[in-house]
């Protein structure tokens, strides 16, 4: 789904709680949680303001943003929801990797509403009961796109025909690595290819990582690190 309706999502919710809730500050306040860190997340955030403004709401004119990253350390995810929490924000946006969501939505409660974006199925994460009826205090957008592990095996397969061998540098910690994996492994398979797969949660295990799959003599790599869906 397109900037221009996650935007019109979260417009459309960001005054219901502003209401009901007793001492608001002067402007209601949107959260912003994000497993990415400020660097990573400077067009995204830019792109998120350009579309608040799109929508009539300015930072600091008649609404205000709480930001918190995680920086890549997403178990301080539900720390810095409950923080956002604490701040009474009238709206979270849950963006910078499906596992953002996952990790807030334990932390939020009911009279918070959440809007996510998210590469992940929200179904199958647990995070909405169904795409086209999310229910409780949920909503967003998924660009899906954890089911290409199957066709990124396909295409490696093509790039390297004879290949018979494929590591797989996988984040354990991100909230699709398992769907990814199961996926990917199921079409090489089919492909009658081995695997050989090596974890990385931060950026100092990624040498490593590779390291494991190279004394296997891999002869094709998909990487699925990092995880930024």
């Amino acid at each position: 789904m397109r900037r221009r309706d996650f935007i019109c999502i979260l417009g459309s919710v960001i005054a219901w709680p502003f209401g009901v809730r007793a001492q608001q500050p002067l402007f209601p306040v949107i959260g912003y949680l994000s497993g990415r860190s400020p660097t990573d997340s400077a067009d995204i955030v830019a792109a998120f303001r350009q579309g608040l403004n799109e929508a009539g709401f300015v930072d600091h004119e008649n609404v205000m943003i709480e930001f918190r990253f995680a920086e890549g350390d997403f178990d301080r995810l539900p720390v810095l929801a409950a923080d956002l929490v604490r701040r009474q924000v009238n709206i979270l946006v849950a963006t910078g990797g499906s596992i953002s969501v996952v990790k807030a939505k334990p932390v939020v409660p009911a009279t918070i509403p959440i809007v996510f974006a998210m590469g992940g199925d929200p179904v199958k994460l647990g995070i909405v009961a169904s795409l086209n009826r999310p229910g409780d205090n949920i909503t967003g957008v998924s660009f899906l796109i954890n089911g290409l592990a199957a066709k990124a095996v396909e295409l490696l397969h093509d790039l390297v025909p004879n290949a018979a061998v494929i590591g797989f540098l996988i984040n354990p910690k991100d909230a699709n690595a398992a769907s990814d994996m199961e996926e990917a492994q199921a079409a090489a398979d089919t492909l009658r290819l081995k695997t050989v797969v090596a974890h990385a949660s931060t950026e100092s295990e990624i040498a490593p990582g590779k390291a494991v799959a190279a004394r296997v003599r891999r002869t094709a790599t998909q990487s699925r690190f990092p995880e930024y869906r």
